[in-house]
């Protein structure tokens, strides 16, 4: 008898939990992220010849209720202006923006955070950057929540939630989201592209990169760059990555044809290096030799023309920092009209691979049903070549003059591999036309306007047309959720997510008189602060970017000004005298908003910030290091002997016949150091951002067999730019010496790892090609810091 109760207790449980199952799990399905497992449908009996089976469903989209989800090619370049892309007035032709807002909408008030990783941080997560741990770049991050440097569990990217639903994901290119201590091969990797939504990774990690040999890394695995396109042209990252995301979507595709792709492409370009095959920037010889001055004068124009800006729209005055062009020499002429030659080509050769992507998507017959968000520039163009340009950007990090007639002598190899180059801050300026300021300034909207078009045949009916609603990178997310009809979740993973602080754009899609939905935005980079709201903008600059010093402003009390967007597009009227009243009202919403989204503490600290104390790191506290051969570090996992004593040992077995080959490397052509043997000598290199170089070679040969090799550094003094003495020895005894002048006080290289038994991006020296593996036996490579 109880046997039958419980029976039918148990029968009765089962039915209540499969009606409950299949009641709430719709419900799950929209608030929970991954999606609850569904419950079993079919029947079971005694065998299998009395049961049902219960096949399970192909994770697509229609199997969650959403029908002809649209494929998604969410396009960022970086490190552009307003008044860059022809699309926008620029004086480039880029066809391939042309064909995206022709085939749907331009957005003329889009804005950006003013720096890289902090955009990128706000486009994925749909939350303003200081939300999400970013308040600037990884590398300098500190220990407050919106500086971290790392994006909370509570605001998973959209790239999860589609990945869930679904999507094929991949991103292609940059990413410059993961925490400076957690690019190395020891993670963890919870923050890399591959547990962030994306099915695939291809590009590199970090800031910028060598175009020609870039820092690639496949998923979680370092690559070396090969030395040719897919077509056999001389390798360039751009077009690899174009490669790259055809292929990937070509193969999804063929797969399953029913699968949607979200495909993010975000190149490296054109952020420094500006590098770029010669028959680009041939095409604009002779183009810019009318200066920056004029350059704006023309692109203000083209841009009414095209009606991206006002007909009433004011062109701001150059700042006061930047010189005339026409108070040039010619020979500076000369330079920053082959730079800006040079950054022409690397624009369009971007939007030609861009156009490549975009056409294969055509090609497939599903360019239609794919919505394109083509968004030029995560920042304004960059001013971080400083007043006179740069041959190697990292001499700017490190605070490192270059003087004009290397650069005069240089001018014919610019944009090829031997240099990391930038171009003057008064280009950007230019590049920034119709505003003021350039990229870090947050305040202006040099630094925030970036343009955007957004093409979706298959919805958006207003082709080729106009938007002038205030937007933010921020709103990039909900419109994508919106598009395709997915809620955004409360839980990912079990953790509780932070409400989506964006503002879809589904609705300015068919009303171009649509009133602004997003009404209030602050911005704030490097104490650079501003507040939109209403058409209204309060806007206090702190530092300008070429100047790596801090402002020693009081960030509390500077000079805001106060500008009326909706009468004044380009923040060309102050208004701050004539309305205290507005202007303070401003200025105490900027305040609230700083405090709401973890803005505060200000902090307008630049190099300081450098610091490696400030951030967790796999390094602190130890001062030996032992290293396998044939192992890859990033900086940040490195040991840092900047300005420190320090012993490099080697322990190797050198054949009768002798050897060659790199020991250790850090960094390469742009700044670094090594120990290698060539031509039976031991040899110390040190690079100083390519502006000098020091060799201590061996006085001898290095003797066969069992052999420690040694090179001990004395610093002459724990502070920046110390130079040093190096002592090279073999089995203890000394067979050479020498010194080392000066040293990187701040950041060894951009891009470029610590490598040991062989070289994988551009040689310290040029003495060896790279990879110049060792060709004895090495056993590891240990790094002593001494006291």
């Amino acid at each position: 008898m109880f046997k039958s109760i419980f029976k039918a207790i148990a029968t009765i449980a089962i039915a209540l939990t499969f009606v409950l199952e299949t009641t709430l799990t719709p419900v799950f399905a929209q608030e929970l992220i991954p999606h609850p497992d569904k419950p079993f449908t079919g029947n079971i009996g005694l065998t299998f010849k009395d049961s049902t089976a219960d096949k399970p469903e192909l994770k697509l989209p229609a199997n969650y209720g959403i029908e002809n989800a649209p494929n998604i090619l969410l396009v960022l370049i970086d490190d552009v202006g307003y008044g860059q892309f022809g699309t926008f007035g620029g004086a480039v032709s880029t066809p391939t923006l042309d064909k995206i807002a022709k085939n749907g909408l331009r957005y003329t008030q889009f804005h950006t955070t003013a720096l890289c990783s902090p955009t990128r941080a706000a486009l994925l997560t749909g939350r303003n950057h200081h939300s999400v741990g970013t308040g600037v770049i990884q590398e300098v991050a500190t220990g407050f929540p919106g500086y971290s440097g790392i994006i909370p569990k509570s605001a998973a990217p959209f790239s999860k939630i589609l990945q869930d639903y679904g999507y094929a994901t991949a991103w292609f290119g940059k990413n410059h989201n993961v925490p400076d201590w957690e690019t190395s091969m020891a993670g963890p990797f919870e923050h890399w592209p591959n547990a962030q939504g994306f099915d695939y990774f291809y590009g590199f990690v970090g800031g910028d990169t060598d175009q020609y040999t870039p820092s690639l890394v496949e998923n979680t695995t370092r690559l070396e760059a090969p030395k040719t396109n897919a077509d056999g042209s001389p390798y360039h990252l751009t077009t690899d990555l174009a490669d790259h995301a055809i292929n990937y979507i070509r193969q999804v595709h063929a797969i399953s044809p029913d699968k949607p792709f979200f495909a993010y492409l975000a190149t490296g370009a054109t952020h420094a290096p500006h590098q770029v095959p010669e028959k680009w920037s041939d095409q604009f010889k002779g183009q810019f030799d009318i200066g920056w001055d004029k350059y704006r004068e023309e692109t203000f124009e083209r841009q009414k023309k095209l009606g991206v800006i006002p007909q009433d729209a004011q062109l701001t005055p150059r700042p006061k920092e930047l010189p005339a062009w026409d108070s040039l020499t010619p020979k500076e002429q000369k330079v920053y009209a082959r730079m800006a030659e040079i950054f022409a080509g690397f624009t369009a050769q971007t939007d030609y691979e861009v156009g490549r992507v975009v056409q294969a998507i055509d090609d497939l017959g599903i360019l239609d049903n794919t919505i394109v968000f083509y968004i030029a520039g995560d920042n304004g163009s960059s001013a971080e070549g400083g007043l006179e340009g740069l041959l190697n950007e990292n001499t700017f990090f490190n605070a490192l003059p270059e003087d004009l007639e290397t650069k005069l002598a240089a001018v014919d190899d610019l944009g090829g591999p031997k240099y990391f180059n930038h171009f003057p801050a008064a280009w950007a300026w230019a590049m920034d036309t119709p505003f003021q300021w350039t990229k870090q300034v947050a305040s202006h909207f040099g630094g925030t306007r970036n343009a955007m078009a957004v093409s979706w045949p298959a919805r958006i009916k207003d082709k080729g047309a106009t938007r002038y609603q205030f937007s933010h990178i921020i709103d990039i997310a909900p419109t994508i959720l919106e598009a395709i009809g997915i809620q955004p979740p409360v839980e990912v993973n079990g953790i509780g997510q932070k409400p989506i602080e964006g503002t879809s754009l589904v609705y300015t899609f068919d009303d171009a008189n649509a009133k602004t939905r997003h009404n209030t935005q602050y911005f704030e980079m490097l104490g650079n602060q501003g507040i939109y709201h209403d058409g209204w903008m309060a806007s206090a600059l702190n530092s300008i970017p070429w100047d790596p010093t801090p402002s020693n402003k009081d960030l509390l009390h500077l000079d805001w000004e106060l500008y009326h967007i909706d009468e004044d597009f380009t923040q060309a009227v102050d208004l701050a005298a004539d309305m205290p009243d507005k202007l303070q009202e401003m200025k105490d919403l900027f305040y609230a908003q700083a405090a709401k989204y973890d803005v505060l503490p200000l902090d307008a600290r630049k190099t300081e910030r450098f610091r490696v104390d400030l951030r967790p790191s796999l390094t602190e506290g130890r001062t030996t290091f032992s290293y396998p051969d044939h192992l890859r570090i990033t900086e940040g996992s490195a040991p840092d002997v900047k300005h420190k004593n320090h012993t490099i040992t080697a322990d190797v077995i050198i054949p009768d016949n002798g050897t060659e080959g790199v020991l250790m490397t850090h960094g390469g052509r742009f700044g670094g150091y090594g120990l290698y043997i060539k031509d039976g000598k031991l040899v110390y290199s040190y690079n100083l951002a390519d502006t000098a170089h020091y060799d201590v070679v061996s006085t001898e040969s290095i003797p066969t067999g069992k052999v420690k090799l040694k090179a001990v550094y004395k610093t002459d003094a724990d502070e920046p730019f110390a130079g040093g003495n190096v002592t090279l020895y073999a089995n203890n005894r000394k067979i050479g010496s020498g010194r080392v002048e000066k040293t990187l006080p701040n950041r060894l290289s951009i891009d470029e790892t610590f490598d040991v038994g062989f070289d994988t991006g551009t040689p310290v020296t040029e003495a060896y090609e790279t990879p110049f593996d060792f060709t004895g036996n090495l056993d590891q490579v240990t790094i002593n810091l001494d006291s």
